[in-house]
């Protein structure tokens, strides 16, 4: 072989490589191309799926407000050891502060703002029903027109302190658990400005409670009286079973927060200011010392709130059996004997129970029982306890004929008419300021 035959050769070789070397820094340059492109592609991909999600959620929100449920939690109402009595006020003290307009709340309550559709110049209070530690329930009606067409309505005002968010919270509550017999119905609303209004619909005679210390004589007289705490049991029961279907534990089931319309048919569960929809929680867990100015009513409260800050749907069923247990005494406060909270609270923990009601049926004391039982995973659903009365009242050979009904009182438009001239009308327009 020749000399030019070997540098043409040695070229050809030196040609290869280089051409091979290009052809490898191309491969790379279009292999990190692609890769990083495929990684843009799947970061975008992300984002428009975050941000249609969000979209999504902000509009559910705004225009159901139907929250979507979770796995059941629990909690602890975030209030301190207190008690909850009723209270008598003078109407001046809920309604002589200005209007002060909040802009603090978040973006999931956007949906209940709304143009006030009245105004506090048109409410006309007509009757006291109860008053609370966060508002005051009236008999009402509007001083011109209608609220959706009813002329008497259930009025609730909130008192000086009370947060807008947390009247929104109930609007949002009572809105969810809207459209059932048992449960007081929300009508209207007006969070613009104080004081926070709440319109629902109209009761005859105010709360149980009231409703069994005036009659207590009469109704201890009636051969027919524990059919009659039965069936009114029993529709409390289907409230709170209608509560728990829909994810809310109410914190503040009691005998003076059920009213009355038509006793014992038509009585229905009211106040949701201390209840929460555990649909909406992340955590299982909070603490009952997170806003010192609030308190929870403690002689309704099981052991496990005092002792591990936790409160749980079982929480509602240990309120549920005082509930009967004020209605078998007609209205008595649990725990009479002891004065002190410290005292009610060491009672409650060290597993003492409310004495056994004398007169009440055995059927009832049993659930009474069952709905103290601890821990408090022994105790009966709600489910259960509505399958329990109607089994009673299935069984029951001498309760009421639903037909005809046997009234406590002997004409409701005469006992109204009496009662509105005992009580001087309260028109809003009459007060210097609200």
């Amino acid at each position: 072989m020749t000399c030019g035959n070997l540098t043409h050769i040695w070229g050809l070789n030196v040609s290869g490589r280089a051409l091979e070397s290009l052809v490898s820094c191309l491969t790379a340059v279009l292999s990190v191309t692609v890769l990083t492109f495929t990684l843009l592609g799947i970061l975008c991909f992300k984002r428009y799926r975050s941000l249609t999600r969000t979209i999504r959620e902000l509009q559910a929100t705004k225009l159901a407000l139907q929250p979507v449920s979770r796995q059941e939690a629990s909690i602890a109402p975030a209030r301190p050891v207190g008690e909850e009595e009723e209270e008598e006020l003078q109407p001046q003290t809920l309604l002589q502060k200005s209007s002060i307009v909040r802009s603090s709340s978040k973006k999931r309550w956007k949906g209940l703002h709304q143009a006030p559709r009245f105004t506090k110049l048109d409410l006309n209070l007509l009757q006291l029903i109860k008053a609370g530690k966060e508002g005051v329930f009236y008999q009402a009606r509007m001083t011109r027109g209608t609220c959706k067409g009813h002329n008497m309505f259930t009025c609730k005002i909130s008192k000086e302190g009370v947060r807008l968010k947390q009247v929104e919270a109930e609007v949002s509550i009572m809105r969810k658990l809207m459209h059932h017999k048992n449960i007081l119905q929300l009508l209207d609303w007006r969070t613009t400005e104080e004081p926070y209004i709440l319109i629902m619909e109209y009761v005859s005679y105010g709360t149980l409670r009231t409703f069994l210390q005036t009659n207590k004589s009469l109704l201890s007289a009636d051969p027919e009286l524990q059919s009659l705490l039965t069936i009114a049991s029993y529709h409390i029961a289907l409230a709170m079973q209608h509560l728990r279907s829909k994810m809310i534990v109410h914190c503040d089931l009691a005998l003076r927060n059920i009213m009355v319309n038509r006793f014992p048919w038509e009585v229905k569960v009211a106040e949701f200011g201390l209840a929460r929809d555990l649909s909406r929680l992340t955590s299982r867990h909070s603490s009952r010392w997170r806003n010192p100015h609030q308190r929870v009513p403690l002689r309704w409260y099981p052991p496990e709130y005092f002792k591990n800050n936790y409160y749980s749907f079982k929480g509602d069923v240990w309120a549920f059996g005082i509930v009967l247990w004020e209605m078998q005494t007609f209205g008595t406060l649990p725990y009479p004997h002891l004065e002190t909270s410290e005292a009610v609270v060491y009672h409650i923990c060290i597993g003492h129970k409310n004495t056994n009601p004398e007169g009440c049926r055995p059927e009832i004391l049993h659930i009474i029982q069952d709905s103290w039982l601890e821990p408090y995973t022994l105790r009966p659903s709600f489910t259960d306890i509505v399958r329990m009365f109607e089994n009673i009242i299935e069984n029951d050979a001498d309760y009421v004929d639903v037909e005809s009904p046997q009234l406590l009182v002997t004409d409701e438009a005469e006992y109204h008419e009496a009662k509105y001239l005992r009580a001087a009308s309260i028109t809003v327009n009459d007060l210097n300021t609200i």
